[in-house]
């Protein structure tokens, strides 16, 4: 076969192609296409729905008396007899696949026919997405979403709830961690008998990969939440910790002042999550209950919202509520399903009740006002102020002794004698990392332009190519001042920086970035691109290569250079003596010779210079 011509036409051909395919990055993917198929395909699923008996739905859990959990070849027999069972009001949808090949499955349900993400935005219909299985040995959510969703279809649960709403439920996002089954997975939780592993087959923690989205699984599933934007995003959760008499957690975001009022929105659905859940029999919190030091009730528990790697918080940042459920891992595993069930129920009863619409109006409304954030404050992260109040947790009574097996210290709870503990809370939250939202935007420069447009691509963040090269153009540079790598984490060498932005001019060839501020999701773009934010780009190490010195000048050479500069430059000779002064300096000769260094002509300006840039005006 002879070469393609396209290969010997030059640089401008290539060159071309690489800004369309650019440009194709920066778009949002189009969220119109339903991922299960159309209105013919209901139709034969109607007619063989007819023809064949109705599937049994029953789980393995539920007729094992919930002593097992299912494999994941339930979950996909179970997704096409949802659709079987209900034809034209319940769709299963596959959106992607794992990297072991295993498909990705949801359940789309409503009364009259919204089951694709067009269907549902004609209709304005808002979306409530619960999730199961992000750690697959947490695996309550599926079995309790499967027989929620049951009754949703049956009308036994919230009646009215899928004329008001399209329930979209994914049974288990880590697939490849749920086929990782066996015993004694979580020794500190109770059932069932066998269950899934925490990460994915790549070994990634998926609930802390919703900003970077490096695991395949997650990229599917923002691909999923950018479709059919759901107003409620519900992770379903078994927790950790201490053993205590709450059977429930139920976290709602924001908590934290959100633009166009969201966090008021999240808190009254907080309170009536609250309430109901209490009349249905359980005891609630809505905190999570992780004690500031381990298994030590007496040093509090902090009730700050935690960043947007986290599923809850990620759904905060794109301007929707979510709903992070932690069932207790010490209770049993039908108490902790009946609890998911509960609280679904919940949520769907407040939809059917015009909650659903009430949802969507006050996302709405985020929308508008996170595309006005130009100019404004926006806190990045928050802490729990230094006063706490008491609060009546219901725990058990315990013991510490001294543990000759450890060396340490041996908590012991004794299950048969409740009582209440007068546990310190520190739920008063404060800004605590504020940045003011640039005028116009950021700036990336044309050779990180690719892979940072793909990563906006799956966040829904619009951005634009520079079309021609920019000379000298006003931005504020952010240079780092110092910079600390930490151990690796998820795979990643994670950095923190000190510095700030400050004004410069720098060139902008042709293919840089511009990602403007004006937008819905400019709360999302600010977690990703300001460098000091704890989830941002930066932050998860991915421009790790500009703080690294690729040049260097020998010492012998900075030797005969530091005299000739110092002869040259009385105003160079002062600051340097003056710089003498610091005892640690003076004593350092490689900061010294870095001193005349980072002064001479042949320094990398580059070194420390974190390639994203604010800028006032739109270029």
């Amino acid at each position: 076969m002879s070469r393609p011509r396209a290969a010997l036409a030059g640089r401008v051909i290539f060159r071309g192609i690489a800004l369309i395919s650019l440009l194709a990055a920066c778009q949002a993917p189009a969220p119109g296409a339903p991922v299960g198929g159309g209105p013919a395909r209901t139709a034969r699923a109607s007619q063989d729905a007819q023809a064949a008996p109705p599937p049994s739905l029953v789980t393995e859990a539920e007729r094992t008396g919930f002593q097992r959990t299912g494999r994941y070849a339930e979950v996909e027999r179970l997704c096409a007899g949802f659709e079987q069972a209900y034809p034209g009001r319940a769709r299963c949808v596959r959106f992607g696949a794992t990297p072991e090949g295993r498909p990705m499955l949801a359940i789309a349900a409503s009364d009259d026919g919204a089951l694709d993400p067009a269907a549902a935005r004609a209709k304005r219909r808002p979306v409530i997405l619960f999730q199961g299985g992000i750690h697959a040995g947490e695996i309550d959510g599926k079995d309790g979403g499967f027989w929620a969703l049951r009754e949703l279809l049956d009308g036994a649960m919230a009646p009215g709830a899928l004329a008001a709403t399209t329930a979209l439920f994914v049974p288990v996002f880590n697939v490849d961690g749920h086929e990782r089954f066996r015993r004694n997975q979580r020794p500190n939780q109770r059932g069932p008998e066998e269950m899934g592993f925490r990460t994915t087959g790549q070994n990634l923690n998926l609930n802390r990969d919703y900003m970077k989205a490096e695991a395949p699984e997650m990229r599917a599933m923002l691909a999923l939440l950018d479709a059919w934007d759901p107003v409620v995003q519900v992770d379903l959760h078994t927790t950790d910790g201490a053993k205590f008499q709450h059977d429930v957690a139920v976290i709602v975001e924001p908590s934290a002042p959100h633009p166009g009022g969201l966090d008021a929105a999240a808190r009254e659905l907080s309170e009536a999550l609250q309430a109901r859940l209490s009349a249905l029999g359980h005891l609630p919190l809505p905190f999570y209950p992780s004690f500031r030091e381990d298994d030590d009730p007496a040093s509090g528990i902090s009730a700050k919202p935690g960043p947007p790697r986290y599923s809850q918080s990620y759904g905060a940042a794109r301007n929707r509520v979510g709903v992070l459920v932690e069932t207790h891992s010490w209770a049993t595993h039908a108490a902790r399903v009946r609890a998911v069930h509960d609280l679904l129920a919940a949520l769907f009863e407040r939809a059917a009740a015009g909650g659903a619409g009430a949802l969507r109006a006050a996302a709405d409304r985020a929308d508008a006002a996170a595309a006005r954030l130009a100019g404004a404050p926006f806190a990045l992260t928050h802490r729990a102020g230094p006063v706490p109040r008491i609060f009546p947790f219901r725990g058990y009574a315990y013991e510490k002794r001294a543990s000759e097996i450890s060396g340490g210290t041996w908590t012991r709870y004794d299950e048969s004698r409740p009582e209440i503990w007068r546990v310190p809370l520190f739920d008063r939250i404060e800004p605590d990392l504020t940045v003011t939202a640039p005028a116009a935007g950021y700036l990336v420069p044309a050779a990180h332009a690719a892979w940072v447009a793909d990563k906006l691509r799956l966040h829904g963040v619009r951005c634009e190519l520079l079309p021609a090269a920019r000379t000298g153009l006003a931005v504020e540079a952010f240079r780092a001042d110092a910079v600390a790598y930490e151990p690796s984490f998820e795979g990643r060498t994670p950095v923190t920086l000190k510095g700030a932005f400050r004004p410069e001019r720098h060139d902008l060839p042709a293919g840089s970035l511009f990602v403007p501020i004006a937008q819905p999701r400019a709360p999302l773009v600010m977690h990703l691109l300001e460098p000091l934010a704890p989830d941002s780009l930066v932050a998860w190490g991915f421009f790790n290569a500009a703080f690294e010195r690729k040049e260097y000048m020998e010492a012998y050479v900075a030797e005969e250079e530091a005299r000739r500069m110092l002869a040259a430059d009385p105003a160079l000779r002062a600051e340097f003596e003056a710089r003498l002064r610091d005892p640690a300096f003076a004593k350092d000769a490689r900061a010294r010779l870095d001193f005349f260094y980072q002064r001479h002509p042949s320094w990398d300006e580059r070194v420390n210079l974190v390639p994203v840039f604010r800028v006032a005006a739109s270029p």
